[in-house]
């Protein structure tokens, strides 16, 4: 079973399916969607453990991710593959996320309601067994507190100069390959287009 933070039993049975293709091929599923509307959006956000994935890898992904859907066919109607980075905002979306990230300013949405709410905003502070661990604001004084993974419903890293400037000097120690990005994306992926799209 995928560890992603999933949204629907289609997300988490598609993770099933592509995760292990995914890491095949040397990368990390981050996050799979599938989104609806006239001609439904498959939704691929993968990177390399160590950060940096190019246009060309993106292309190979979804390559092998078309190859193991059209076999096992879990989608009956026609659809678009996308394939993108994650991007400097980028999902957070399983627990080892959240202690790699540790220190840098998170929103947190969980599916039920925690304490009257269900948007949390603040610094990571790790994990600790099965919980994130999140310093929250209140007031004068800053609290940490625990939110179990398994009531995760999203979370992204909150865009700041900071996280810019340490993503800009990650890539500049990461050699990029032949066809890598020029520029990072500022976006998650979902509003501009994606560097490698396949239509079924």
């Amino acid at each position: 079973m995928s560890d992603l933070i999933a949204k629907t039993a289609i997300d988490r049975r598609l993770a099933d399916l592509v995760g292990p293709v995914i890491e095949g091929l040397g990368f990390e599923l981050v996050r799979i969607r599938l989104m609806g509307g006239k001609t439904r959006i498959l939704q691929i956000m993968a990177d390399r453990p160590e950060g940096g994935i190019g246009v060309d890898e993106c292309g190979d992904i979804s390559t092998a991710v078309s190859a193991v859907l059209d076999v096992e066919d879990p989608l009956e109607d026609n659809y678009i593959l996308e394939v993108s980075s994650p991007g400097i905002d980028r999902p957070l979306t399983r627990l080892k996320d959240f202690e790699v990230w540790k220190g840098w300013e998170a929103r947190i949405e969980t599916t039920e309601l925690i304490d009257g709410r269900r948007r949390f905003k603040g610094g990571l502070m790790g994990v600790e067994g099965d919980e994130v661990l999140i310093e929250l604001d209140e007031g004068a004084e800053q609290v940490t507190i625990g939110l179990k993974f398994d009531w995760l419903s999203d979370a992204k890293l909150i865009l700041t100069d900071e996280l810019i400037a340490e993503m800009l000097r990650q890539k500049k120690t990461h050699e990029p390959a032949e066809g890598e990005f020029d520029e990072i994306e500022e976006t998650d992926g979902e509003d501009e287009e994606p560097p490698e799209a396949t239509k079924h």
